[in-house]
């Protein structure tokens, strides 16, 4: 169940940081229709920061996966020496 947990945990971060980092890319393409500068530079600044965050929060989940694995395989090998 704890395993089931965790994946789970994992995958709804991803799929959270996916949802915002659409929103993030909408955002930035809408501020290219905005006519006022000022508003420009504050739609620009902000759906850059939303991307950001967003890239961070989607490589979290995606280098704990990785280190999982590696992790696993790190000890089969271990075992597998082991068993020689």
């Amino acid at each position: 169940m704890k395993d089931f947990l965790w994946w789970l945990k994992q995958i709804i971060i991803g799929c959270i940081s996916v949802f915002f980092l659409s929103v993030g890319i909408n955002v930035l393409i809408g501020s290219y229709s905005l006519e006022n500068p000022l508003e420009f530079v504050m739609y620009f600044f902000s759906s850059s920061m939303l991307i950001l965050v967003s890239v961070t929060f989607l490589l979290y989940p995606a280098l704990r996966i990785y280190y999982r694995f590696l992790r696993k395989r790190q000890t089969r090998e271990v075992m597998r020496k082991d068993s020689e």
